[in-house]
């Protein structure tokens, strides 16, 4: 029976990890700050953005939000950011994306300061990571090697494939998972016959947006399946045909009118040796590997201050 990676008992472990080590700054006379910049009013990103406002708190983080007008310009933003670099006080700086478009998202990720770019955005850290030098890494990838790490999954000489080459989650993961000494091998839209690489794969990474892409006859059996989409089906058919039989899914689409899949079609999972579900798998160490990072951002740039007294 395949072995389900839970993410929120790995996220739980990791935020006291990281409320001891703030306890342990803020015993020396510091307080690890985080600022996180919301643009506009979208639904979706508030209440993303007040989630991780709730996990600073609870875990010893000083964290504010700031929420410029939807017609603020770059220039306008690049100030902003210029302050937040500034600001001793402010350890991590995060721009909730996606930003309204005729702001220049490139230009701001860019003006962060890297020693503060808690997302692991910044072409310094891209570049640090590729090279093996330390830095903050993107909090997504990061949280998938965490989870391979605390459920003694090998990842050494094994053959992970990754499906998406984003920035965000696709490059980085294949170079955490090359760092790791894996075999990677990255597919995208332009693969020919996706299929014939992941039924090789002892360790399949999804993260593609495309809801159940990766099917049973894709998959190699005892594979470890990591699925980081997190796709909202509406159609009372669709969900059917993922969860054929599955009473409490129907309730909840039932209740809810929509109910969340990942890349990799549920039917995999019996073939899977190990699988991330969805909900409740890589989704929930994404906050985890940023309080992480704001704590490790706090350590790096105020380490001094620890050891001399502040």
């Amino acid at each position: 029976m395949a072995k389900i990676l839970n993410g929120v008992e790995i996220a739980a472990a990791i935020k006291a990890e990281v409320a001891a080590e703030a306890r342990a700054l803020m015993a020396a006379g510091i307080t690890p700050g985080l600022t996180v910049v919301l643009v506009g009013h979208m639904a979706a990103s508030e209440i993303y953005v007040r989630s991780k406002v709730k996990a600073s708190a609870e875990l010893g983080i000083r964290s504010e939000m700031l929420t410029p007008k939807e017609s603020v310009t770059t220039e306008e933003m690049l100030a902003l950011i210029a302050d937040l670099n500034a600001r001793e006080d402010v350890d991590g700086i995060l721009i909730q994306l996606p930003l309204p478009k005729h702001v220049d998202t490139r230009r701001l990720l860019e003006a962060v300061d890297p020693a503060k770019d808690v997302d692991g955005f910044h072409p310094i850290n891209a570049g640090r990571l590729e090279s093996g030098q330390p830095g903050l890494r993107p909090c997504t990838p990061e949280g998938i090697l965490e989870i391979l790490r605390r459920s003694g999954l090998p990842v050494a000489g094994q053959h992970a494939v990754v499906l998406g080459r984003s920035d965000i989650v696709g490059k980085p993961v294949a170079m955490l998972l090359l760092h790791a000494n894996a075999t990677v091998t990255v597919c995208h839209s332009k693969t020919v016959d996706i299929g014939r690489y992941t039924r090789d794969a002892d360790i399949l990474v999804a993260a593609i947006g495309r809801p159940g892409f990766v099917t049973a006859e894709m998959v190699k059996p005892g594979a470890t399946l990591i699925d980081v989409g997190i796709n909202r089906v509406t159609d009372a058919a669709e969900v059917a045909r993922f969860f054929p039989g599955d009473l409490e899914r129907a309730a909840q689409f039932a209740k809810r009118g929509s109910t969340l899949v990942g890349d990799i079609d549920p039917a995999a999972f019996a073939l899977a040796g190990a699988y991330t579900p969805v909900p409740g798998g890589v989704g929930a160490l994404t906050i985890a590997m940023l309080m992480h990072n704001t704590v490790k951002a706090a350590k790096a740039r105020r380490g001094g201050m620890a050891a001399g007294g502040a």
